[in-house]
């Protein structure tokens, strides 16, 4: 329940469109709603700006189904991650104004236009990065920063970055998707001035451990000004980046 809809609440009891007693009802769903498998967060847009995110694996596709259902009917925004495209199937079944991203794997719904603000940079090694970096792109896009893609630029072809050198000047922060040896975050970061987020993905051979040498490479960056997230974290990077995108546009 966002702040604008609260306050259309208050005003209709206080002009006697609304019951006080059903008014009540409504706002005591703040800060949390327990609908016996789960406590939906309802208060979190009103802490931090965006409503609370559905993390799909694990949870039954009717658990998800029923959790998107609540948060429509508190005017919050959906974005659901790791979600499959069978339970995509069963969310627009329900809710048909639902929209899938594929690659991504991210299930999500707008209520209204948003003015998409700042300017993200999300940079890919290679091609098998890009399903972490569509999380990371789709989260930050939901929430409401313009996202510019760039992907397939690692440094086994380096010129490719080269080539794109605007696109990193001109970013307000960056995210870096990538794999085995995880170096793209480190080159990026000693082009750019401007904070880089890395990314490792659990893309490459056996000696990679599942994303674990490019976590390692990018804790040990010794260019400046980058930070690192957990491996095939596509979400955190995008909630993150969005955040200092605002910042960004602050007097």
């Amino acid at each position: 329940m966002n702040r604008a809809k609260i306050e259309d609440i208050v005003r209709k009891i206080y002009e006697h469109e609304l019951d006080s007693e059903e008014g009540i009802k409504l706002l005591s769903h703040l800060p949390y709603e327990d609908i016996g498998f789960a406590t939906i967060d309802h208060h979190r847009e009103l802490r931090q700006g965006f409503p609370e995110v559905i993390y799909c694996e694990g949870k039954s596709d009717r658990q998800v189904v029923e959790i998107v259902g609540k948060m429509l009917e508190r005017g919050s925004d959906i974005l659901a991650t790791r979600a499959s495209e069978e339970l995509f199937a069963k969310v627009k079944d329900s809710y048909p104004e639902a929209e899938y991203n594929i690659d991504g794997r991210v299930i999500y719904i707008r209520r209204g236009k948003k003015e998409l603000v700042g300017n993200i940079l999300v940079a890919t090694a290679g091609t098998s990065d890009i399903p972490v970096a569509e999380e990371a792109a789709i989260t930050a896009e939901v929430m409401g920063s313009k996202i510019n893609r760039l992907y397939d630029v690692g440094v086994a072809g380096i010129h490719r970055l080269l080539g794109q050198k605007e696109a990193i000047y001109e970013a307000n922060i960056i995210i870096v998707a990538a794999g085995m040896d995880g170096a793209l975050a480190s080159v990026i970061g000693g082009l750019a001035d401007k904070p880089v987020i890395a990314v490792p993905t659990s893309v490459g051979y056996g000696a990679s451990f599942q994303g674990l040498s490019a976590l390692l490479a990018m804790l040990n960056s010794c260019a400046p000004g980058v930070a690192v997230m957990n491996i095939d974290n596509g979400f955190g990077a995008g909630c993150f980046a969005h955040r200092v995108n605002l910042l960004c546009r602050a007097p």
